[in-house]
């Protein structure tokens, strides 16, 4: 039987390998410090100017605000009122002008089947400035009609669809009517 016995008054320990991992550690902490420290001292100068620069842009906005209160002012007196609802009245005929009927029968050449007839259709503008289409469509079956609509709804081109009223046949019209309303993606 064997028994270690270690008669110094400091035992021997294995310290250099964690003493030497220590520094480095210290070595590179102390280059972040120092490389940190230098990054804020850089970006100091480039806080300030950002500052400033907002502080510019909400001098403009204010003054900015100040000319928009002070024309609408203009415009809300009473001798001007004939002018502003000439003026919408002018801006609505421009954005129905601003619908382009060949990309809307474009648009719809993809979607409606050979055996559906596109009867009556009236765009119209809401208020988001997209486009409704106002549809009134007929066929000899329902079924065609409920093929459109599903492929309207599948389509990007087109939104959520509508029938807002079905007309069965009669002695003068032998087709089922649907008038469809349907959002259409063009934009004004």
């Amino acid at each position: 039987m064997r028994i270690d016995v270690n008669l110094a008054s400091d035992p021997f320990r294995r310290d250099r390998p964690f003493l030497v991992g220590v520094w480095i550690l210290n070595a590179i902490l102390s280059l972040l410090l120092v490389t940190l420290g230098y990054l804020a001292f850089a970006y100091r100068d480039d806080a300030a100017e950002a500052r400033a620069a907002v502080e510019q842009d909400r001098r403009q906005l204010s003054t900015l605000q100040a000319e928009r209160a002070r024309l609408e002012g203009v415009l809300r007196r009473p001798e001007n009122g004939e002018v502003i609802e000439r003026s919408v009245f002018l801006n609505q005929l421009l954005l129905r002008k601003g619908i382009s009927w060949t990309r809307i029968f474009s648009s719809l050449e993809k979607v409606v089947p050979n055996s559906v007839r596109l009867v009556n259709i009236r765009p119209q503008v809401t208020g988001e400035n997209n486009v409704q289409l106002d549809m009134v469509v007929g066929c000899q079956t329902p079924e065609p009609v409920i093929d459109m609509l599903r492929r309207m709804e599948g389509s990007p081109l087109f939104g959520a669809t509508q029938v807002t009223s079905i007309l069965p046949p009669s002695q003068s019209e032998p087709l089922y009517r649907y008038r469809v309303l349907v959002n259409y993606t063009q934009r004004l």
